[in-house]
């Protein structure tokens, strides 16, 4: 009788396996790491609401398997949180690829165990430019900061800005922002007054904007983490008179995030910035992208660059095991990724197959109402952008 019980529970034991190996190999599954709570908390939302407009728009299945998103919170820039995530996304959960990665920190703690396990880590954001330098298994879908920063410079100097004052957050994005502006800036014969580092979290900006006011540039140059942030900074700008007294203020698109732009009310009116993507963009794939993400995320308000990302992100992804015939493997994976080209709701692009890094249009944008909201309207583009940065 006891052997039959042992027998029975061995059995049972058995068919539990089997199911689980079943559903494994039915299951290609992506580990997406990504602050969710915490001052950034909005990065890993609108990374999750861009995959969930993806999926939805072109279902959860590929190559015969089903898509699982494993999504994990590293609640804001915590390198060891997002390395014990990743440890325990590979070694525990066994996913197939890696993604998201709203902020430099993540990524790079990431990136060493993305190259010993050999998993395609797809960045969603993160926008330094030695990224995909810190690991041969890391292709970036989104931008770098020198890629959007040197074009801005060159705008400024083309339309009459001959001084200005640059600041930027104190981390790898920013010092990248400020290296590749004031390089492309000073080249064409414009004049850095002045250059202030503000810190990555909770800066408070009125001493800085009153040293930008003291220092009377044409303009002030921007680079602040996509958020609160912009809506602080500015509010600082309206109240201490900047405009006033004739000081423009010029950015990356980070400063006039699509999903804040809405709350950040007429002091946005003119600012010039330049970004690879906006909610204006008019093509027919971005009004497509726009109805998906309304409907799979009801309340989700306006998407910005990061759930473009995170969506084309995802078609990498799916390219990926299309051609793979679902079978995931790290190499041959990104042999698929090199020299990949994607029809993003942003405009075509194309994974570098030298680099890893985006190639892409990068527009010139000015911050305009349409009907009674407030845009990112495009008035001018740098195509086939690369990365500067390296």
């Amino acid at each position: 009788m006891k052997l039959t019980k042992i027998w029975q529970v061995v059995a049972a034991t058995g068919l539990v396996s089997l199911a689980a190996f079943a559903q494994a190999e039915d299951t290609i599954k992506v580990g997406l790491i990504a602050p969710f709570s915490g001052p950034f908390a909005d990065y890993g939302k609108q990374m999750d609401a861009g995959i969930k407009t993806y999926m939805k728009q072109y279902g959860d299945k590929v190559a015969g398997k089903r898509i699982e998103i494993i999504a994990k919170d590293t609640t804001g820039p915590v390198p060891e949180v997002a390395k014990r995530l990743a440890q325990e996304l590979v070694v525990r959960d066994k996913v197939d690829f890696l993604a998201g990665f709203g902020l430099t920190p993540e990524a790079l703690a990431v990136a060493p165990i993305a190259e010993q396990a050999k998993k395609p880590m797809i960045i969603m954001n993160a926008a330094t430019s030695i990224i995909t330098t810190k690991s041969n298994y890391i292709a970036r879908v989104s931008m770098t900061l020198p890629q959007i920063s040197g074009p801005m410079a060159t705008w400024a100097v083309k339309n009459g800005v001959k001084k200005v004052v640059t600041l930027v957050a104190d981390y790898g994005p920013g010092i990248d922002a400020e290296t590749a502006f004031k390089t492309n800036f000073i080249g064409g014969g414009g004049q850095v007054l002045e250059s202030i580092r503000v810190p990555l979290r909770n800066p408070e900006f009125a001493p800085y904007i009153q040293r930008i006011k003291d220092a009377k540039p044409d303009a002030v140059f921007v680079f602040v983490p996509a958020g609160e942030q912009g809506i602080a900074f500015m509010k600082g700008y309206r109240e201490r008179g900047l405009a006033e007294a004739g000081i423009k203020v010029i950015a990356t698109g980070d400063l006039t995030d699509d999903h804040v732009l809405p709350v950040m009310g007429d002091a946005t009116l003119g600012v010039i910035t330049t970004f690879h993507y906006s909610a204006a963009h008019n093509s027919p794939e971005n009004k497509a992208f726009l109805k998906n993400f309304a409907e799979a995320n009801p309340n989700g308000g306006r998407p910005n660059f990061m759930a473009v990302a995170a969506y084309d992100g995802m078609a990498a992804i799916y390219e990926v095991a299309r051609k793979l015939n679902g079978k995931i493997d790290g190499d041959k994976a990104m042999a698929v990724l090199k020299g990949m080209k994607i029809n993003s709701p942003r405009g075509p692009i194309q994974i570098d197959p030298v680099t890893r890094d985006v190639v892409q249009t990068v527009y010139v944008r000015k911050v305009e109402k349409v009907g009674n909201e407030l845009y990112n309207v495009e008035f001018d583009k740098f195509t086939n952008m690369k990365d500067t940065g390296k």
